[in-house]
């Protein structure tokens, strides 16, 4: 049986091929890849995930095989330098360096995470209101932002903490609070733009509700904006927990974190005691540091996603 068909002026016509459903997949496909492929690409971002990972295995994992007392102090054994016994010495409380650094890095990370996730709810949401609404409900809530970022960050967090009761909960709302306003403003500009969209006016146009509107349309379509500012909300926080320890406020013994285990060795420092400011202060570089080449990874390929798109 012929395929074809005669036009209205005789011509004859293929008919159009048939969809397999084959279209999108492939395009999704080439979406992940091109994504995969440009993270991958980025060394620094792709080592950055290898030191992390690291990191983690280190602090979480470390305790597990590296047995060390740390709840109790063993005064005999104060300041003792690296060794076959202390790989990194001893500190001030008889505490032996390496474990106390494996003790640190589980809370820094907790607070750095769920901090950082807590800014990112709360920025988003705060942010995609403001954007989608626009009009005075916008100006208000944008004023809102403006008026707290006026403060320094610094002050307003030791502020928070001091009527607050140091613990490792009460830290993550507090800086949690302190850090989404960045977020809120990042997730805005990106709503005012989506939010005249044709499919967003579609679909107020159908009658959807705005909750609906918000979180079915706006938010998934800035949820790389949302990615890449919430990499750089946990460098944030993890630096904000670790000036909270430096100047004391942390949680109190024997919990501790690396602020507070470098603000403890630099009162040795000139005594030539190293191991006690070396340590800890490596491992919020590396940590931040790989946080950050993360974040900066993720945006460059999430940019180009969004261009195939």
């Amino acid at each position: 049986m012929d395929a074809t068909r005669s036009g209205p002026d005789g011509v004859q016509v293929m008919p159009a091929p048939a969809s397999d459903g084959a279209g999108p997949v492939r395009r999704t496909r080439a979406l992940r890849d091109g994504f995969l492929g440009t993270f991958t690409s980025n060394w620094l971002a792709t080592a950055s995930v290898v030191v992390l990972l690291l990191v983690v295995l280190f602090c979480f994992l470390g305790p597990v095989f590296y047995h060390s007392l740390q709840q109790q102090s063993n005064l005999s054994q104060v300041n003792k330098p690296p060794g076959a016994r202390h790989p990194l010495g001893t500190d001030s409380q008889g505490h032996d360096v390496l474990g106390r650094l494996m003790l640190g890095g589980q809370s820094s990370l907790e607070v750095g995470f769920a901090a950082a996730v807590v800014a990112t709810i709360v920025g988003t949401i705060w942010g995609a209101l403001a954007g989608y609404a626009g009009g005075w409900l916008d100006v208000i809530l944008m004023r809102i932002v403006d008026s707290v970022l006026a403060i320094p960050a610094l002050l307003l967090l030791l502020v928070l903490v001091s009527i607050t009761t140091p613990s490792i909960g009460a830290l993550i709302v507090v800086i949690g609070l302190v850090s989404w306003m960045s977020t809120a403003r990042q997730v805005r500009s990106q709503a005012l733009t989506l939010r005249s969209r044709d499919y967003v006016v579609a679909a107020r146009g159908a009658g959807a509700s705005n909750v609906w509107v918000v979180t079915r349309h706006i938010i998934p379509d800035v949820v790389g904006v949302i990615v890449v500012q919430a990499t750089f909300e946990v460098a944030n926080a993890i630096l904000l927990l670790a000036t909270l320890g430096f100047f004391g406020l942390g949680p109190p013994p024997p919990a501790t974190n690396w602020g507070a285990m470098l603000s403890d060795g630099l009162n040795y420092i000139f005594d030539g005691y190293w191991w006690l400011v070396y340590p800890a202060g490596a491992a919020i570089v590396l940590t931040v540091l790989a946080v950050n080449f993360i974040g900066d990874g993720l945006r460059d390929s999430f940019d180009v996603r969004l261009s195939h798109r």
